[in-house]
């Protein structure tokens, strides 16, 4: 099992609380890189509402699910097909297809230039609704997370906030179809680690989810339904000199006898704004821990990460 914790503790105003769920955090997050978290932010409706408008999606005839594939944005909205994307260092696709919500900018913010407009699909109207309410809600919990952190990391407890306002973050609900023949690797998603500062998941369908352990083993990963699995992604190991761990992990193939069962699965990836520099942080940088890193801005880290994984050319 992972570490478990509760935001309630957090957004409390005890401050024995508040710190005892820091402290726990950071050490999940140096240990292992995961944690499930209870008390967050995702109504239970949402969650519940947005995975049934997932299934008439994924439903839908393929003809009728590429017309939403939008030619030359790299898969950053609307839907990507089966086994387009692969893991860094892979050559093969991994055996999912999935759709892309992307940030709704409301308050005037130019950087609403940067993002292109969200897609939506005409026949399921809630598919839209449901997926900008649950991206609502996860990246406010993504923001009460990086309080903690950044407690952890002795800043400021806001020092997030303004570089994830409007950040580039993602929410991703994907779609693992059923085996159909003998697979040509064990994994439907290769061994990986993410891009992003954070990463907030729904409960998966099934399971099949893997993390990397420090003694180089592969663990289950298995989250109550109302509870969210919370990792660290490559920009905040980037960005803390390693301290914080961004663990590699995997979506396995099920038992033989499941392999007609589709999985589905919702990840929001919190991104930061791209003028966010990931240089290390001098609180994370000493003699005996010299910075590991060049320094780089968030959306130059991303499009390198993208063409890497074959989204971007």
């Amino acid at each position: 099992m992972i570490p478990s914790v509760d935001l309630r503790d957090f957004m409390s105003s005890d401050p024995v609380k508040k710190q005892a769920f820091v402290q726990a955090l950071g050490k999940a997050y140096e240990d292992i890189g995961f944690v499930a978290v209870r008390g967050h932010l995702l109504d239970t409706e949402t969650s519940e509402k947005l995975y049934h408008q997932c299934q008439e999606f994924f439903g839908l005839s393929d003809e009728h699910k590429t017309s939403y594939e939008v030619p030359g944005l790299s898969g950053q909205r609307g839907y990507t097909s089966f086994g387009k994307e692969h893991a860094k260092g892979r050559n093969e696709g991994d055996l999912k297809e999935f759709w892309h919500f992307g940030q709704t900018v409301e308050d005037g913010d130019q950087i609403k230039k940067e993002y292109p407009d969200n897609v939506f699909v005409d026949a399921l109207p809630d598919f839209g609704k449901y997926g900008i309410k649950a991206y609502k809600e996860l990246e406010e919990t993504g923001k009460y997370m990086l309080r903690a952190i950044a407690l952890y990391l002795g800043l400021q407890e806001t020092y997030f906030d303004d570089k994830i306002h409007n950040g580039n973050s993602i929410l991703r609900p994907i779609h693992y179809p059923p085996i159909t023949g003998e697979p040509k690797s064990a994994v439907r998603a290769a061994e990986h680690e993410d891009i992003n500062l954070i990463t907030l998941l729904m409960g998966a369908s099934a399971e099949g989810l893997e993390v990397l352990n420090k003694q180089n083993e592969w663990v289950a990963i298995t989250a109550l339904p109302e509870q969210l699995v919370v990792n660290v992604g490559d920009m905040l190991q980037r960005l803390t000199n390693n301290k914080l761990k961004s663990t590699t992990h995997r979506v396995v193939n099920p038992p033989r006898v499941k392999w007609a069962n589709s999985r589905f699965s919702i990840p929001f990836f919190l991104h930061p704004r791209s003028e966010m520099k990931l240089d290390c942080l001098t609180v994370c940088v000493d003699a005996d821990n010299p910075a590991q890193y060049e320094p780089i801005t968030a959306g130059e880290y991303l499009n390198e990460r993208l063409r890497e994984i074959g989204l971007k050319k």
